[in-house]
Order: structure tokens, then sequence, then C-alpha cells
């Protein structure tokens, strides 16, 4: 019996690998009927999107009530030009995944971005902080290149709701705030994760932490948004 178990062992770790290889691998779907309907707001899909083909009209931003409702496609980062902030601040937004998973077969993440410079050129930066339905969240720069705060696929905090199913309603409420040296990113109420200014701005990084804020979603993924505001101190 050991033997037979243990010659199963490289096929399982081979199955596992695929599986992984095939998450990681997941082509992005063209949204049918793409693009911005949202009067003042513009978009760029990430440089690895463009890279491959994909188009920023392949992901949607439309409004359904008092909210914007995000369908994609490509991963893409939404804005106002208008919607600036600058020296201590807090941008925050509820983000509603109706159907968890509904258009993938793992979890995307979506949040909100700060820190917005030359958005809309290939020299785009942003710092942004996304939840996941599973109970994860991540935190990721975009500047020449993009920079992991906590890890490739991020980590599990309490404070993050997890959907009870695929196909099940999932709802975050999320916030970034700029104080003094320090940028945090609350989930739901509690401070998840906090980061030294110097890791997010410098060479190969942020410009600076003023700029534009908006939305992020991943790569097939849809979502609602309301009350995306910025506050002061």
């Amino acid at each position: 019996m050991r033997r037979r178990y243990a010659s199963l062992l490289p096929v399982a770790a081979l199955v596992s690998l695929a599986c992984t290889s095939k998450a990681q691998n997941e082509g992005s779907r063209q949204v049918a009927g793409g693009g911005i309907s949202v009067q003042g707001w513009s978009g760029q899909i990430d440089a690895s999107e463009a890279k491959r083909g994909a188009l920023l009209t392949n992901a949607k931003l439309a409004k359904e009530g008092d909210a914007l409702h995000v369908t994609t496609g490509p991963a893409v980062a939404y804005w106002t030009p208008s919607n600036t902030a600058s020296g201590d601040y807090t941008v925050k937004a509820s983000f509603t995944e109706p159907k968890y998973m509904n258009l993938n077969d793992h979890p995307h993440p979506y949040g909100i971005f700060i820190g917005g410079n030359d958005m809309g050129t290939a020299n785009q930066s942003y710092f942004y902080c996304a939840a996941y339905g599973n109970g994860n969240f991540i935190a990721r720069g975009f500047g020449p290149a993009p920079f992991q705060l906590n890890g490739g696929h991020g980590e599990s905090n309490a404070a993050v709701h997890k959907a009870a199913a695929a196909g099940s309603p999932v709802k975050q409420d999320i916030a970034v705030s700029v104080k003094g040296d320090k940028v945090q990113c609350a989930i739901n109420g509690t401070v998840v994760g906090t980061y030294d200014k110097s890791a997010v701005v410098g060479a190969g990084k942020l410009k600076s932490t003023d700029g534009i804020y908006g939305i992020r979603f991943s790569h097939n993924t849809e979502g609602l948004v309301s009350g995306l505001a910025v506050t002061k101190p």
C-alpha cells in the first residue's frame, strides 16, 4: 500500500501544478458592449494586458442607479481627472460583487487606488489596496514596473468578508489613507495594512501620494462601486 500511495504523489503534484498554472495564465474576456459610458470618467488597462492585445473597450464601466458598474475584461483602472487628493487624506468606497466568481474560476481583487500620476500614459503610477471575496487583500503599486507590498497574491485577514459560495454576493468597504509618513489600507473598518511612505514613493515607484484617486478591478471580474469619496482629517 505504501508503494501505491508513493506512486500517486508525483501525479497529485502535477495536477496541483497544472491547476496553479491555469489560474495564473487565465486569459481576459472581451466584455460585450464594452467601453466607458459614464460622463467624465477615463480608464486604462494594465500594460501587461495591452501587450497581449487587449483593449480598454474589452472592459466596461457604466452607471447602475447611483453606483458604478464595472465588468472586466482586462485588468483596468478607472478615474475622473478632477478627483485628486493631497497631503493627509482618506479615500473610501463600497464594493459589492453581486455574484462571487461569476466570470472566473478563482477569486480576483477590486479596490481603490491613490497617488495617480501621469494617468492614461505609459508612465502612469499609483498605489492600490484591493479585496478578494475569499478573505484576502492585496496592496501593490505601479510605477515604471509593478511592486508588491504584501506578496504576489496578497494575504488573508479576518476583516475581509468572505462570500458564502460561488455565485453569492459579498461586500467590502475599502479605505486608503495617507497619514504623515504612513499609507494605510482599511477594509470593513479595520486597518489591515500599514506601509511606510518610503516603501511606496521613490525611484521605480510612485512619484507622490498626491494625485488622482479612483478604482481598480482585476481581470474577469464584475462589481458595483458606491460612495467613492475623499475626506480630509
